[in-house]
């Protein structure tokens, strides 16, 4: 990272050259309630790089606060992630609840100073109680109480002596702070649940604010480096600290832009869905953006560091194309896998004129990729070639097999087509060819002219393998939730040929299949009888071709920046920027959109005018509408403020459902009409009527009586797919949530 140096590495510099610390010491602090994913990566590579490059020390710690929701096998899932990324942690595994009696001991100090108190207010007076970002919030009465009175009443939490939410610990800052979070923030709740680590022993449980900042004192971290959306917690990390008086060295919070990345969900608790509801196959499915999915989909590590490397360290957060991930790991899978040839839909095609077998020599790998390497591909008389291969009436520009054009077999000879054969059907069976002796490939004297070349596979010796297709799973660039799945994110070919050389020899366990993509052998579910391989990434290099657009767009248009920083905002987008991320509580992705660009901005102000949902409102103008200026290149809109407030209306009053109100959308954006016209003209109104459900969901479920056994026998994963059949059903009408619970009622 060095010789790319960014604001982080330059702040731990002049730390070192200033002898503010004699070394430095950084830390990875995931929660494990779930599977690390492509940001977790962004920060592993942050957080041990920088240790690195400065010849510090990365502790890897499990911030076990929350018993419900942690479990040990998240722990060991983040535990192999940093291993396959290639970094190892300082010393042992750390936990927060190894310094649950230290915390304690922390609070019970707080207390005796008369900063901290316990308050007995439940959980909707405490949220009425902090006011707002223009109002002053209230003190609790309980925070009167004596210090005596505290101490006894935290013992007796610590002692499980209290109902959960019966009392909180809360620290004493300041209830008219303009930063929201000083706002007396709780320190320590009551939970009577059972801890992976610490079992029963504690009924109270640290918050994030006050944990983390003293455990990163108490392992001597030095730089404690977080994500944006952790900014106004540092006044909180500070204010512990130096209330606490702790001895010097102590940290200091410093925090960079979360990894944004388009056809992509990384909330834990939409991931969470997703794998609860059976949409996906586990936390390791390829689809996801866990650090487990790509693993078995085929990333390298070093695709993935090099990726990280590539987007650099920024001060903003804004979203990284997919395409620019994709290419890395093709980039990288370039110069190291074989080529080898396989048929995903084979063709038979009979080569009338030859007779017996022969070996044909072909190298593993091109001439501009350093590698050495080669096989004999066996060759005989009935081969397979690909379905799309051949066609009786081509399309101009078809190259490949015709009744008319011949075609070179890869590394092999030219072919032609003499004969069709069909079924009763009229469907294409096989293909009797002819072939041209002396057209062998790297010594052909025919002096027939071809302009492609094909794979094949000799159907004597081809290996039959099971193929699974993975596109992205989801179809739009800025998904909801599983509304927005990509229907054929998955497609499996059961019985695809392969040269039987990548079978038997294994020349490597990552390929290039000619002409079709990289593909991986399954590290679950391969085996040499039944081979099973993923696809890692298509051939096709669309990053290079989008960057090449965006080098020629318009001066106004915002560009992708490869190194990750981002021109900072002038005062007036600051201050947008704070208000929409303090005062309207958006993301700060979806803030940092809206306030650096000026007429979305105001377009969004007013919206608001007309119809008062923040988060809604300010998630359709950046994706639907910023997406419409973009393609139409211009703002001169065929609907207005008031038309967008009001399908955001009808969305929040479940009028309709968020995929119905994309179609709506689009709809608006073609012809001008006001969204309440076109839902009643389309007849679109979201169905929350059991009575018009539940006749679909038993139509689902009697057509599919083999999956209603298995999901009977255990398998809950099942769910999804019942709830996304009656979905796809209605044509996406039905509320996804009454479909849920409906559909979990009809199954039990």
């Amino acid at each position: 990272m060095n010789e790319n140096k960014n604001f982080l590495s330059a702040i731990v510099e002049e730390d070192l050259k200033s002898n503010k610390y004699k070394e430095v010491v950084t830390r990875f602090p995931p929660e494990p309630n779930g599977f690390p994913h492509i940001g977790h990566a962004k920060s592993i590579f942050i957080n041990f790089g920088i240790a690195r490059d400065f010849n510090g020390r990365c502790n890897l710690r499990m911030d076990d606060t929350n018993p419900t929701k942690e479990d040990t096998k998240y722990v060991q899932a983040l535990k192999d992630a940093v291993e396959w990324l290639g970094y190892k942690w300082d010393g042992e595994i750390r936990f927060t609840s190894d310094y649950f009696p230290k915390l304690y001991e922390y609070a019970i100090e707080l207390i005796k100073m008369g900063k901290a108190y316990v308050d007995s207010l439940n959980e909707d007076e405490i949220s009425e109680y902090r006011g707002s970002v223009t109002q002053a919030g209230k003190r609790s009465k309980y925070a009167n109480r004596s210090v005596e009175e505290n101490l006894e009443l935290f013992k007796k939490m610590k002692n499980g002596e209290f109902a959960e939410g019966e009392h909180i610990l809360r620290a004493k800052i300041d209830m008219a702070s303009p930063n929201m979070k000083m706002r007396d923030p709780l320190l320590y709740r009551i939970r009577h649940a059972h801890h992976f680590r610490t079992k029963d022993e504690w009924s109270i449980y640290p918050m994030y604010d006050f944990a983390h900042c003293l455990s990163d004192y108490i392992e001597g971290v030095t730089h404690s480096i977080c994500t944006l959306e952790f900014e106004n917690n540092r006044e909180i990390y500070d204010w512990v600290i130096d209330t606490l008086n702790l001895k010097p060295p102590r940290p200091y919070q410093y925090e960079f832009a979360r990894l944004g990345i388009n056809y992509t969900v990384m909330s834990k608790r939409k991931l969470l869905e997703l794998v609860d509801g059976g949409f996906v196959n586990g936390w390791d499915d390829p689809r996801l953006p866990t650090i487990a999915g790509y693993k078995r989909k085929g990333y390298t590590p070093e695709s993935i560091l090099t990726f990280c490397k590539q987007i650099g360290v920024a001060k903003a957060n804004s979203i990284v194309d997919v395409s620019q991930l994709e290419f890395c790991i093709r980039d990288d899978l370039n110069k190291k896998v074989p080529r080898v040839l396989c048929v995903l839909e084979p063709l038979k095609v009979t080569i009338e004129n030859y007779e017996g077998s022969e070996e044909i020599e072909a190298p593993y790998y091109p001439h501009d990729v350093p590698k050495e390497g080669s096989r004999k591909l066996p060759f005989s008389r009935e081969i397979y070639i690909e379905k799309t291969d051949f066609e009786i009436n081509p399309p101009k520009g078809y190259f490949r097999l015709t009744p008319e054009q011949p075609v070179r077999l890869r590394h092999g000879y030219i072919i032609s087509c003499k004969e069709v054969v069909k079924d009763k059907d009229g469907n294409i069976t096989e293909i009797k060819a002819e072939y041209y002796p002396e057209s062998k490939s790297g010594s052909d004297t025919s002096g027939i002219k071809v302009k492609s070349a094909i794979q094949w596979v000799s159907i004597p010796h081809a290996k039959e393998i099971e193929v699974r297709l993975y596109e992205r799973l989801f179809s739009c660039e800025n998904p909801d939730g599983v509304e927005d799945l990509n229907p054929e994110s998955l497609r499996v070919i059961k019985n695809a040929v392969i040269e039987s050389g990548v079978i038997t020899d294994k020349p490597d366990e990552r390929f290039q299949f000619e002409r079709q993509g990289y593909f991986y052998a399954d590290p679950h579910d391969y085996t040499d009888e039944k081979p099973v391989f993923n696809k890692i990434v298509s051939l096709k290099d669309s990053w290079v071709k989008k960057k090449k657009t965006q080098q020629k767009s318009k001066p106004q248009e915002k560009k992708v920046q490869i190194d990750g920083e981002v021109t900072p905002m002038n005062e007036a987008q600051q201050a947008l920027f704070e208000k929409y991320t303090k005062e309207l509580k958006l993301n700060s992705e979806v803030a940092n959109t809206l306030a650096r660009d000026e007429f979305l901005s105001s377009f969004y102000e007013d919206t608001l005018t007309t119809f008062n949902s923040p988060v809604n409102l300010a998630n359709i103008i950046t994706n639907e509408v910023a997406r419409e200026i973009k393609e139409s290149a211009s703002t001169e809109l065929k609907f207005d403020t008031k038309d967008v407030a009001q399908l955001i209306k009808m969305v929040d009053d479940e009028t309709i459902s968020n995929k119905i109100a994309k179609t709506v959308f689009e709809e608006m954006a073609k012809s001008g009409k006001n969204p309440t016209s076109i839902v009643k003209d389309k007849g679109l109104l979201q169905i929350s009527d059991p009575a018009q459900i539940i006749p679909i969901i038993d139509e689902v479920i009697a057509k599919n009586p083999d999956n209603v056994e298995k999901f009977k026998s255990g398998n809950n994963k099942l769910l999804g797919f019942f709830v996304g059949q009656v979905l796809k059903a209605t044509g996406g009408k039905a509320n996804p949530k009454l479909v849920n619970e409906l559909v979990a009622k009809k199954l039990k």
